[in-house]
């Protein structure tokens, strides 16, 4: 009968359990399942072999990583050779498939995951503070906060100009900003309508509509002065001209001045809100610039951040094949035609790019599958270059636009190989050329740095100090211009 031991990673270390008779304990699952609970009974199936601590965080940290990663540690490895006799006759319970073939290719121990191992792991961790000495719960729980945080800290690992959580974010307010903007727009229609209703036909837009009622407020209080400003909103002279006659002869009711507050300060907040979408589109643009500079080129800020969003990264985006990029935003109706056996969406978030409106109604299909390829490409080399550049997003844009054309005239588009080739030429010139403008920005510095040191002034007629130092070399020189100029001054005297 092969000996048993259970390797247990703590937060605080890695301990190791011998199981005493452990067939008899594999036959009877159900016993040791009501022993869990129970430390008296519990301590009948597990002993204590050896405790090690980690040195410290960090040493924890890794070891951390590498397990979840299945990889095994020159810690534990250490651990295990000191403590575990004849490796080839001793059978190891741990928790993880992936670190049990790691130690078993190591170092031959024959390593398992199933039957009795993973609820003897389940009581060790329910009494491990009263398995080992000197340890409580308290001291337990602080060292696996302790290790969570840091983990969790070092798993989130991103470039900080990189950031696909930014974009995500950005342009779910974005969608959020549209509807509440057009909702608050059609109140205050509403709303300023009681008071003015012939403004609505002659100012359609909401953004300008909103300016104007919080310009005008009272439209008997426009008179041939106020021509000025509104033309300033409007940007148009005639339209600022019909506002003020339809403001003499408006059927509209009056309104008291409190009411005319409340709709000023809340045209007021339509206003501000519409302004910061515009601000905020700039910020999407210039993140995606720097995140997803191809895919950003390829179908638009906007569509590329809506893909980036439901695929939840862009890594996650990278990974999809292009099928999936493709149906990306209409899964609904996609289950829905599984069920009742119709025909599969052809688009999804890439409807709302400009390449699916300007195809035929026969080629939409076609245009789709073409463009969910080139988005697959864009996003994949988006996600794994380290330097970001646009050109790949231009290269693919163009063979989309070829491929309308040849949809519509039969033109014969380049191949694929062929258009990456130039594309790949580009972007190596154009990072040497960024690689020798910082050479020579570096040259640059190191040419001033030899100049300043160059022009310090040296010592005169052999008179050394060695208790000057640069500071009072500094404040000497000044001195000595001075009275040149002063020479100079008293000769042309």
């Amino acid at each position: 009968m092969q000996p048993m031991y259970v390797l247990y990673e703590h937060a605080a270390g890695y301990a190791l359990f011998s199981v005493k008779e452990f067939e008899e304990v594999g036959m009877l699952l159900p016993q040791v399942e009501a022993s869990v609970t129970d430390l008296s009974r519990f301590n009948g199936i597990v002993k204590l072999v050896s405790f090690s601590a980690f040195k410290n965080a960090l040493a924890a940290l890794e070891n951390v990583n590498g397990i979840s990663e299945g990889i095994m540690h020159e810690d534990l490895q250490l651990f295990l050779q000191s403590n575990i006799p004849k490796p080839k006759k001793v059978v190891l319970g741990v928790s993880e498939p992936k670190l049990g073939a790691s130690i078993n290719e190591a170092l031959g121990i024959n390593c398992t995951h199933l039957g009795a191992v993973p609820e003897i792991i389940r009581g060790i961790r329910f009494h491990f503070h009263n398995l080992i000495k000197g340890f409580t719960a308290k001291s337990s729980g602080v060292a696996q906060l302790g290790l969570g945080h840091s983990y969790s800290r070092s798993k989130v690992k991103f470039n900080v100009h990189r950031v696909d959580n930014m974009i995500i974010q950005s342009i779910a307010l974005l969608d959020q900003l549209d509807k509440d903007v057009n909702t608050f727009s059609m109140r205050i229609r509403e709303w300023y309508s009681y008071h003015f209703p012939e403004l609505v036909k002659i100012v359609p837009e909401n953004y300008l509509y909103a300016k104007v009622a919080k310009f005008i407020q009272n439209r008997k209080n426009l008179s041939e002065e106020s021509l000025e400003g509104l033309e300033e909103i409007v940007m148009d002279s005639s339209k600022a001209q019909a506002i003020l006659d339809a403001s003499r002869s408006s059927m509209g009711m009056d309104i008291s001045p409190v009411d005319l507050l409340n709709i000023e300060m809340f045209a007021g907040r339509v206003v501000a809100l519409a302004d910061y979408r515009k601000q905020l589109a700039g910020y999407l643009r210039s993140k995606m610039e720097g995140v997803a500079p191809n895919l950003a080129s390829l179908i638009g800020d906007q569509v590329g951040a809506r893909l980036i969003a439901h695929a939840g990264s862009l890594t996650n985006l990278a990974k999809y094949p292009a099928s999936t990029v493709q149906i990306l935003g209409a899964e609904k109706a996609l289950f829905r035609a599984l069920k009742t056996k119709g025909n599969t969406p052809k688009y999804g978030l890439l409807f709302h790019s400009t390449f699916i409106g300007r195809a035929g109604a026969k080629n939409k299909g076609r245009i789709s599958r073409y463009l969910a390829n080139k988005c697959s490409i864009a996003s994949r080399i988006d996600c794994f270059s380290e330097n970001p550049t646009h050109i790949f997003g231009d290269k693919l844009k163009q063979q989309v636009e070829d491929r309308l054309k040849f949809y519509e005239t039969g033109d014969i588009p380049k191949k694929n190989i062929d258009v990456m080739k130039e594309a790949l030429e580009e972007a190596q010139q154009e990072q040497a050329q960024a690689e020798q403008a910082t050479s020579e920005k570096k040259k640059k510095k190191k040419d001033k740095k030899r100049k300043l040191s160059e022009s310090a002034p040296e010592e005169e007629n052999g008179h050394t100090n060695g208790d000057h130092s640069m500071n009072g070399d500094d404040e000497e020189k000044p001195k000595k211009k001075k009275k040149k100029k002063k020479t100079k001054s008293e000769s042309e005297d």
